[in-house]
């Protein structure tokens, strides 16, 4: 008797891997290569142009930054100025003094050259106080225990109020630590990166969203939020500090949320609020 021979045993198709999920930054960055070449240096050099070229210069240390940053959350920065100066007044430090060099971008006249505050004495300061001094820069009461909770974080995780280290963390590392503190997101980290470490990030306020919003760098139901990932797609790294500085100036210059001056923007040519159709 011939033995009857093995059934074939039918062969499984292979398991398809699942698709990695589009990144909405990458795809948009796309699309304005593709439907707006070129808008991007357009803008910058324009805007470079009007307003000078911009350099890399560190301002302030990182702690100082970082609630100097606090203190202009829904605030001029001339308000925050007067804020962070009574820190410095009445908790007064041994530490070397700092120079303030705000450039283009910032919107006060800028801090005194002066010793940062004691740390120490403004985390255990008792809370009205700390409200009383930090008043003149505007919702002390929301702004006080948010300082204090960020100097406790700090000292806690790092054992000292020094930010030092985020220098050598990848960009995105260091604003995830930045952003993992309470009341810290993605606009203030990226303050104190790109600030104090010249690090590759945009810091999106009102006037860097509204300008971008009108050229059409940015989706217009795009929140703040999400700029912030959609640049780091759309400008080159090393173009990144220029951006956020004469961007955000010429939302205060030119690009005003009333009756934008049109007719001497260097940029209108290419801007969607000027022209819908705007190449």
């Amino acid at each position: 008797m011939i033995p009857a021979k093995p059934k074939a045993t039918a062969k499984r198709p292979p398991a398809k891997r699942p698709r990695r999920a589009a990144d909405p930054a990458r795809q948009w960055a796309a699309h304005l290569r593709r439907y707006r070449p070129g808008l991007v240096p357009y803008v910058l050099d324009g805007l470079a142009a009007r307003y000078g070229e911009q350099h890399w210069e560190r301002r302030l240390d990182p702690v100082s930054e970082l609630i100097l940053t606090i203190l202009t959350q829904n605030t001029a920065d001339t308000n925050a100025e007067k804020a962070f100066e009574a820190l410095r007044a009445a908790y007064p430090s041994d530490r070397a003094p700092e120079a303030h060099t705000p450039g283009l971008g910032w919107g006060g006249a800028g801090l005194t050259t002066a010793a940062p505050p004691d740390w120490t004495l403004v985390e255990h300061a008792p809370l009205p106080e700390l409200v009383d001094v930090i008043r003149p820069g505007g919702l002390a009461p929301q702004k006080a225990p948010r300082v204090q909770a960020t100097l406790q974080r700090i000292r806690e995780e790092r054992g000292a109020y020094d930010l030092e280290f985020l220098a050598d963390l990848p960009v995105l590392e260091a604003r995830a630590w930045l952003t993992a503190i309470d009341g810290i997101g993605k606009k203030t980290a990226s303050i104190v990166l790109a600030f104090c470490f010249g690090m590759p990030v945009m810091a999106v306020d009102r006037h860097v969203e509204r300008v971008s919003k009108r050229i059409g760098l940015i989706p217009d139901k795009a929140t703040a939020d999400q700029a912030h990932d959609l640049y780091l797609a759309l400008v080159p790294p090393e173009r990144m500090y220029e951006a956020h500085v004469l961007l955000i100036h010429h939302g205060r210059a030119i690009c005003h949320a009333q009756s934008p001056a049109h007719d001497i923007c260097p940029v209108r040519d290419r801007c969607r609020m000027v022209d819908r159709k705007a190449p």
